[in-house]
C-alpha cells in the first residue's frame, strides 16, 4: 500500500473534473491512508492539499552519499524518505546513482536536491528503488518534504520547483501550517471501457 501518492491523487482529480463527476468550482475530496486529501481546479491546473512531512536532520546513513555519488551539504529524513542536499544544481542533474546500493538503505526513496540557479527556487530528483522505481519523473509526496525544507531555508511560503528527471516537471508549492499545496497539470492520454 502507498500511504501518500501525488500521481494517483492528481490523476483521479483530473478525471473527476474532466468527466464532470466533480464540477470545476467544487473540491474533490479523497479519504486515504494519509488522511483527507483535497484537490481544487485552478484554471488549467489542479492544486492538491497534502500533509507536510518535513525532514529532520540526521547523521549520514552508511553508504548513502556513496550510492548517490555526491557530496552532501545536508542530510535529513522525512516520514518516508531520505533528503540529500548538494551544493549545486549541476550535481543534482548529473548524478548517476547506484540503484542496487540505494535499495539496500531500507527506505522508500531518496530525494536529491539543491537550490535553483534560474527560474526555480529549488530542483530535485527522486530515486525510489525501494518501491520498485529507479527514478520517478515527478513526485508529489517528495515535495511534501522538499517544500517545508526549502520554505524554511529560503524564508518563503510560495515556491516554484522543478523535478529534473528525464521527463521533468514543474510544480507550484505553497506552504500553510502543516499543509503543503502542490499545483500541477495532468492530461488524459487514453480512455478505455470495461465490458463485463
Amino acid at each position: 500500500m502507498v500511504s501518500l501518492c501525488g500521481h494517483a491523487t492528481l490523476a483521479s482529480a483530473h478525471i473527476l473534473y474532466e468527466t464532470g463527476e466533480v464540477k470545476p468550482e467544487k473540491e474533490a475530496i479523497f479519504y486515504t491512508a494519509s488522511g483527507v486529501l483535497k484537490a481544487n481546479r485552478r484554471k488549467e491546473e489542479i492544486e492538491l492539499d497534502f500533509p507536510a512531512t518535513p525532514p529532520e536532520k540526521i547523521p549520514e546513513p552508511s553508504g548513502l552519499t556513496t550510492a548517490l555519488g555526491v557530496k552532501a551539504v545536508y542530510i535529513g529524513k522525512s516520514r518516508f524518505d531520505y533528503l540529500v542536499r548538494v551544493a549545486t544544481e549541476n550535481e543534482v542533474r548529473k548524478a548517476t546513482p547506484d540503484f542496487i546500493k540505494l535499495n539496500e538503505l531500507g527506505v522508500r526513496g531518496v530525494m536529491l536536491t539543491s537550490r535553483g540557479e534560474g527560474e526555480f527556487d529549488f530542483i530535485s530528483r527522486f530515486f525510489a528503488p525501494g518501491a520498485g522505481i529507479d527514478e520517478d519523473p515527478v513526485t508529489g509526496s517528495a515535495h511534501c518534504c522538499l517544500g517545508p525544507y526549502w520554505g524554511a531555508e529560503l524564508a518563503k511560503e510560495e515556491l516554484r520547483a522543478f523535478q529534473a528527471s528525464a521527463r521533468g516537471g514543474v510544480l507550484g508549492v505553497r506552504l500553510e501550517g502543516d499543509r503543503v499545496y502542490l499545483t500541477g497539470k495532468a492530461v488524459t492520454i487514453f480512455q478505455g471501457e470495461l465490458v463485463i
